[in-house]
């Protein structure tokens, strides 16, 4: 066993273990100097030794004082206070604003001296025709701390000093910059039993644990003692770079849309007003045109290079719905509200462009993209975020097949339990909610919106097949699929839960 002990041991546990044949007991400092090995090698060395059971380690802590910058001062100049008696004769009185004048202390020095002489009851204050005055007793000026203070001339373990020094210490405490304490880990190795029988084994013969080329090409190598290598040791974890999490996500996403035969569709993340609200059939006083909703483009104006019979069409739905059975807004509709430039606060925008580009009779188009809301950031909320979105547009499509759509979709993302809930929208009638089960929160989570594109959105545009529509926050979906319940994490930038997550959740 010894044998075999030998032959795997690593070069540096044989030179330690040579050096500790003959001091049973040392120091990691101590083997430094011994061993001539690095104490970094040391180290190593010991923890690999210590799970062999070759050598044992104990760990032990030292307190040592030593004197801070005031306690040095003391020990050349005297205590402040015994400077301050010294100078005082037995009864003398004398004024407190006096005082500076006789003797050598700054202010600071002065008032501490003030503190601890009284303490003592070297003088006594009291107050004289209006007057602070100062007259020093009859008690003789003795103290053991200037005795303490020379004593320390290097740092010493705080077992060295008697109960009443350490009491002294202990008041010095209090007194800032006169010592300082600090702790001083020990680490004693000791050889055990085997690991002396281990070293007893050990040859200083032409042992070699690394292949070189060299070595290889020369033969060299065939008259070296090689040392076994453990193909079983955990190996050193190696952190490749890989996409970040949200992005693996959005290319998840991108993928199951393409393989449902939607194509993708991108836009600028700046838009005008007139694509981003107005061809969406939002009218130009509602608040979520406020700016405390919208980032605006400063002093820029869009130059609105648009159909003008489209310009003309949604001008004459926000008045009066045109022919699309509706009553409009009843209002002026304004270009120069349209042509203002805003961070666009959804992708729907883009999908929109695109019909009013193409007209299509059938099309299924898809984006992911960057959007802007003027929100307070909270665990729920950011400023800046992804939203997935897209329309599906066929002569006789209807909410089923949109709930089909998304239904599949959800359950290649991994979420079985999903349902829909009537709800709400701007520029969809009817509409839905759509919702998925998380089995880790134990609750239904709201995911986004969908449903049908009114007609004053879609006829305008000249689009007359009903038009299927859908978006979401990205982020949420993300963060359901790690667990995660503040959105911010996302983006902190933590190196420890980026290298954790998984490339296959």
């Amino acid at each position: 066993m010894a044998d075999m002990n030998t032959n795997n041991l690593h070069l540096l546990e044989r030179k330690l273990l040579q050096v500790m044949s003959n001091n049973n007991e040392a120091e990691l400092e101590d083997l430094v100097n011994d061993s001539g090995l690095t104490l970094d090698q040391i180290r190593r060395s010991v923890e690999w030794l210590k799970e062999k059971n070759l050598i044992e380690v104990k760990m032990t802590e030292m307190k040592l004082i030593s004197l801070g910058k005031e306690g040095e001062n003391t020990k050349k100049n005297g205590l402040p206070e015994k400077r301050l008696v010294n100078k005082l004769k037995t009864g003398e009185e004398i004024e407190l604003s006096e005082l500076p004048k006789k003797i050598d202390l700054n202010q600071d020095e002065l008032s501490a001296a003030l503190g601890y002489a009284r303490a003592e009851k070297w003088i006594t204050i009291f107050k004289k025709d209006n007057k602070v005055m100062i007259r020093r007793e009859g008690k003789e000026a003795e103290s053991k701390i200037e005795d303490l203070l020379n004593k320390i001339s290097e740092p010493l373990q705080l077992s060295e000093f008697s109960s009443e020094e350490q009491e002294i210490l202990r008041s010095l405490v209090k007194r800032p910059e006169y010592i300082s304490y600090e702790v001083v880990k020990k680490t004693r190795v000791k050889i055990t039993k085997n690991g002396l029988e281990v070293s007893k084994n050990i040859k200083d013969d032409n042992y070699i644990d690394v292949l070189t080329p060299k070595m290889l090409e020369s033969g060299e190598w065939r008259n070296a003692s090689l040392r076994p290598l453990n193909v079983e040791s955990p190996s050193p974890t190696i952190y490749s770079g890989k996409k970040h999490p949200v992005r693996i996500f959005i290319d998840e996403v991108r993928e199951i849309f393409v393989s449902l035969g939607f194509q993708e569709v991108e836009g600028s993340i700046v838009q005008s007003s007139f694509w981003n609200f107005d061809a969406l059939f939002t009218p130009q006083d509602h608040p979520a045109r406020e700016i405390q909703d919208t980032f605006y483009i400063e002093n820029e104006k869009a130059s609105l290079d648009v159909d003008k019979q489209i310009l003309k069409n949604v001008e004459s739905v926000h008045k009066d719905g045109a022919n699309t059975g509706s009553k409009g807004w009843r209002y002026q509709w304004n270009i120069e509200q349209a042509r203002r430039m805003v961070m666009r606060t959804h992708t729907t925008c883009v999908s929109v462009r695109n019909l009013a580009d193409n007209k299509p009779d059938e099309a299924r188009v898809f984006s992911v993209g960057r959007v802007f809301r003027n929100e307070k950031v909270t665990f729920k909320n950011l400023v800046e975020f992804h939203q997935i979105e897209g329309i599906v547009v066929g002569k006789d499509v209807t909410l089923r097949d949109l709930m089909g759509l998304l239904t599949k979709f959800y359950k290649k993302l991994g979420f079985e339990k999903i349902k829909f809930w009537p709800s709400f929208f701007p520029y969809t009638e009817p509409s839905l909610q759509s919702m998925v089960y998380h089995e880790g929160l134990g609750r239904w989570i709201e995911l986004g919106g969908m449903g049908i594109f009114r007609p004053e959105v879609t006829r305008p545009l000249g689009v007359k097949n009903p038009v299927l529509a859908w978006g979401s926050g990205l982020e949420r979906l993300v963060m359901l699929r790690y667990g995660i319940d503040d959105v911010r994490k996302l983006y902190e930038n933590d190196l420890d839960w980026l290298r954790g997550i998984p490339l296959c959740p």
